[in-house]
């Protein structure tokens, strides 16, 4: 039977997010310049954009580097 690309592709990041988590959590890096933080009554909202940012251009990257 043959896996999909794809499958296998979404399988690679889930797994290496999995093993990067704790190694940014340990980081402390949040929050960054032009992330935004604020309560909405009890709640306290997080909105993270630059770090979605920094995230998108990482794997952006990486893609561009697989695809050689």
């Amino acid at each position: 039977m043959r896996i999909p690309s794809t499958v296998v592709f979404v399988g690679i990041v889930l797994v290496g997010a999995m093993v990067l988590a704790p190694l940014v959590a340990m980081l402390e890096i949040t929050p960054l310049p032009g992330d935004i933080k604020f309560n909405w009554g009890n709640m306290p909202v997080f909105l993270p954009f630059t770090q979605s940012a920094i995230a998108s251009l990482a794997l952006a990257l990486l893609f561009l580097l697989a695809r050689r």
